[in-house]
Parts: C-alpha cells; sequence; structure tokens
C-alpha cells in the first residue's frame, strides 16, 4: 500500500480486497482508506486469488488495471512510465517491465529478471509476464475475468493467453520497476512444488486451439519435458547415494518378505 501511495503519478484508485483473511486485515484496511481516500475496500468470502481479482477489478473505475499482490512492492515510477506506453498504442493490451526479487526488503536483491516477446507465441511455455502487469480493463471484460476454476495457481498466466490469442500484443518497459518478494512457503511455490503439472495441462487442454495450431512446436516441448524427466531418474538411479540407500534397506526388504510370507502361509 505504501508503494502505491508513493506513486508519482497520481491519478490512480486503489481497491484493497481481503478475501475472507482470518487475520486483522479489515483493520489494516480501515487505516489506509483514513490516509487517503483514493483508497477503497471489499471483503467478500474466500473464493481465491482469482476470485478476488475479479472482484476488485469489477469495482474500478479505471480503464487500466494493475493486480499487486499484498507482499510485492511497485517502484515509486511505475504508473509513470508504464501508463504512458499503454495509452499510445492501441494494438497493446499488457504492459510490463524488468523486475527485481528480493529476500524480506526490497535492498536484498537476489536476481534480476529481464524479459522480451510481445504475442502469444512468447506465452504459450512460459509465463514471462509478471502477475502485476498493467492491462486494459476492456481485455478483462472481454475474456470474461480470470478463470475461477484455478484455485492451485497459474491463473495469471492463463489469463495473458486468453488475451493475446485474440490478437492482442504485450510489451515489456526496459527498466526495474517491480520487486517480487521471493519466500520459503507462498502460493506461487506450493503451485511449482505440488500442481504446476495439472495446472499446465489444464492451460493447454482449455487452449487447445493455439497448442494444436503449433503442433510442432508443443510436440517438442512436451517430448523435452519427458526425455529431462528419464534423465532425471537415471541419474538418480545411478547415482552413489541411491546405490548406497538400496544396499542399506535391502535388510530390511527381506525381514518384511519373510514376515509377509510367514502371515500368508498362516
Amino acid at each position: 500500500m505504501q508503494s502505491v501511495l508513493e506513486q508519482t503519478y497520481t491519478n490512480w484508485e486503489c481497491v484493497i480486497v481481503n478475501d475472507g483473511s482470518p487475520d486483522n486485515t479489515d483493520l489494516v484496511a480501515q487505516q489506509w482508506l483514513e490516509k487517503d481516500n483514493r483508497f477503497q475496500y471489499i471483503y467478500q468470502q474466500n473464493g481465491g486469488l482469482s476470485a478476488a481479482r475479479n472482484a476488485g477489478i469489477k469495482a474500478a473505475n479505471g480503464e487500466f488495471i494493475l493486480p499487486l499482490d499484498a507482499d510485492d512492492i511497485l517502484h515509486s515510477d511505475y504508473l509513470n512510465k508504464i501508463v504512458p506506453v499503454l495509452e499510445s498504442n492501441d494494438r497493446l493490451a499488457i504492459v510490463s517491465c524488468y523486475r527485481y526479487f528480493f529476500i524480506k526488503n526490497r535492498t536484498n536483491i537476489i536476481k534480476e529478471y529481464k524479459a522480451s516477446g510481445s504475442n502469444y507465441c512468447d506465452l504459450m511455455f512460459e509465463n514471462k509476464l509478471m502477475p502485476s502487469s498493467l492491462f486494459r480493463k476492456q481485455c478483462w471484460e472481454q475474456v470474461g475475468g480470470y478463470d475461477e476454476s484455478m484455485v492451485k495457481g497459474f491463473e495469471d498466466w492463463e489469463f495473458w493467453l486468453n488475451v493475446t490469442k485474440r490478437g492482442w500484443e504485450f510489451q515489456f518497459v526496459p527498466a526495474f520497476l517491480f520487486y517480487y518478494r521471493k519466500s520459503k512457503k507462498s502460493m506461487l511455490v506450493d503451485t511449482i512444488t505440488n500442481h504446476a503439472e495439472a495446472n499446465m495441462e489444464y492451460i493447454f487442454r482449455k487452449h487447445q486451439d493455439i497448442y494444436c495450431r503449433h503442433f510442432d512446436n508443443t510436440a517438442e516441448v512436451l517430448f523435452y519435458y519427458i526425455k529431462t524427466h528419464r534423465i532425471g531418474k537415471m541419474q538418480i538411479k545411478n547415482s552413489i547415494e541411491y546405490k548406497i540407500g538400496k544396499l542399506v534397506l535391502k535388510p530390511f526388504k527381506i525381514v518384511s518378505q519373510l514376515f509377509s510370507n510367514k502371515r500368508n502361509s498362516k
């Protein structure tokens, strides 16, 4: 909220969405409403990230939308440099920027990310656009908002694909204007660890029109994943640690088999 308040571009509104948080979000939000009348507040029963974004965007009066997660930070010139780019090009649906990854505070930068691309082909196999990219509300209306069935993540990737496959383009401003907080536990970490394959399958099937249109590229990527997975399994099986583990566990397996045979013979 502070990074929003510090924007050098002043013609903004900020919709705070409380998606059924069990903490003191309500009290904190009220403090920001008292600080500046450009803040407004919505409470709803927990429906997930997509539902929260859709609720906030529906309430927004602006022509352009910028989703912002609670733990990330905008550079003070973010809107000042991004908004004019989107205003000046009618072909653009989305404008993003380079970003920093940080831990705990934004002076502790651990990684820089520079992306490129302009159309849906650049997004089919990798989500290069960060969630906090500026886009036209018109596009959100066109695709029917964020997919609220995607409660396990990647909803922003699906949204960008849904928008750009209709002919819209996107652009990156070559400046570091966004700070993305890295943490050991987060929704993104959980998604990548436990739900990445299922979410990718959902996206591939939902937008099979573009993946079938680019069948050769799709096949190449999928077979690359299969090959990488197979090589990884072979490397594990051939590792010293794996072989030692098998030797250590072998007596336990023999004993377990003897007890199993004894029970079956009774």
